[in-house]
């Protein structure tokens, strides 16, 4: 009889290993080269150079927009926003002194406004690019970006359709961006996957870093975590101080591997060097999983003190939405918030926002017409599909709840455990 139950147990604790083993797809030795440093770039030669060049009253254009290139740079390396206002700068002088290929000028400080998350100025320099500018693919490819980014999608979908081309590097990644939109996850990789081998073939740099990295969270929404975190190491075999790369892979070891502290190890080494506020409110979600409740709070501050800096407008809005929507002080807040949001770009995103928070604050027939009328069957956003059903359990819909809560059972991986734990409840 005790025969029989060893053999039992052995099967069991197999079986649990086995499991597990499957389970794993990250090795710190893959990525432990790359944490030992973040390196902080906050100057080069070609910037001095430049920068050397420009006065008080200088009208030297080249130089300010060499200089806004590396303030860019400089951005993306540390995350301190005052390198992307300082670019913004530098790009309002070049549009105002600059005689001819001025549409470039417009161009840059669209881009510049849509890190911003300024998509209404965004927009207006997109279209001043676009008057009379001979770039006609480059400035509607812009202009689809814009769009899209302030839920114009009719619009958008009118511009990627003038500008198809199906061996085009610029139409595809915005192919990929469409139909991510409208659902259709396996279309969204096989575009992207034509854009790396585009990018693979022409060996440009600032291409493979864009499309290995933005594969990696393809992939990973598609249940592909493996294929996920080999894009991210790709990311980061060409620029081993990528942030974008390192949280990517912090993320599967955290949601796919349930490894909070390895999680945490590797978003610190980020932090050496690049102080980005998401890095922040990412550590505070694992600190809440493992139940670390003074790096919680210490995270969270972290993150406020940042998103505090006037510099930052209104990136953060969103997350602060969710955060205010939280806290039963501060739940007027979120709709104050939402509306402003909904107001800068009024997209199935920022509705859900706005419906969660009225929600919140016992207006749950509002919030129900707002799904209804903005979000519904308007978006496959995991999020937003939580948010819907919240507020149709709410309202007693039981079931458009089941229905919702179905769907997200399937992306348990892109909502990570904490977040889960309110589909369970539903």
């Amino acid at each position: 009889m005790k025969l029989i139950f060893y053999s039992f147990l052995l099967s069991v604790l197999m079986i649990s290993c086995a499991e597990k083993s499957e389970k794993l797809v990250s090795n710190p030795d893959d990525y432990n080269k790359y944490l030992t440093s973040q390196e902080r770039v906050t100057t080069s030669p070609y910037y001095e150079l430049w920068n050397s060049k420009i006065t008080t009253d200088s009208i030297e254009l080249p130089g300010f927009a060499a200089v806004a290139g590396q303030y860019n740079l400089f951005f993306q390396s540390t995350g301190d926003i005052e390198y992307l206002k300082k670019a913004e700068k530098a790009l309002v002088k070049a549009v105002e002194i600059a005689n001819i290929d001025k549409e470039k000028y417009y161009r840059s400080l669209s881009r510049n406004y849509i890190s911003q998350h300024r998509f209404k100025e965004a927009l207006t320099y997109a279209d001043s690019a676009a008057i009379g500018g001979e770039n006609l693919a480059v400035n509607q490819h812009l202009l689809f970006d814009v769009h899209m980014e302030l839920g114009n999608y009719t619009k958008a979908d009118s511009l990627q359709k003038l500008f198809a081309d199906p061996y085009d590097f610029d139409y595809m990644i915005r192919a990929a961006k469409w139909n991510d939109y409208i659902g259709e996850l396996d279309q969204t990789i096989m575009f992207m996957e034509k854009a790396r081998e585009k990018a693979e073939a022409s060996k440009n740099r600032e291409l493979l870093l864009w499309v290995y990295s933005n594969l990696g969270d393809y992939y990973g929404h598609a249940g592909r975590i493996r294929d996920s975190y080999e894009h991210y190491l790709k990311t980061l075999e060409i620029d081993n101080s990528n942030a974008y790369a390192k949280k990517g892979i912090a993320w599967i070891v955290y949601s796919h591997e349930r490894n909070g502290k390895e999680a945490l190890r590797i978003l610190d080494s980020i932090l050496t060097g690049h102080q980005s506020p998401d890095i922040y409110l990412l550590k505070a979600e694992i600190a809440e999983y493992i139940g670390e409740d003074n790096l919680y709070d210490n995270s969270m501050k972290h993150y406020q003190d940042l998103t505090e800096k006037p510099g930052y407008g209104d990136m953060y809005n969103a997350y602060n939405i969710e955060m205010y929507t939280q806290e039963r002080t501060t739940s007027e807040k979120a709709v104050d918030l939402a509306k402003k949001e909904v107001s800068n770009r009024a997209t199935p995103e920022t509705y859900h926002l706005l419906a969660s928070a009225h929600l919140h604050n016992g207006n749950k027939a509002e919030a129900l017409k707002i799904i209804r009328m903005h979000v519904e069957d308007k978006t496959f956003e995991p999020m937003a599909q939580l948010a819907m059903a919240h507020i149709y359990k709410a309202n007693d819909l039981q079931g458009k709840t089941i229905e919702y809560k179905k769907e997200l059972e399937e992306a348990e991986y892109e909502l990570g455990p904490v977040t889960y734990k309110q589909v369970e409840a539903l």
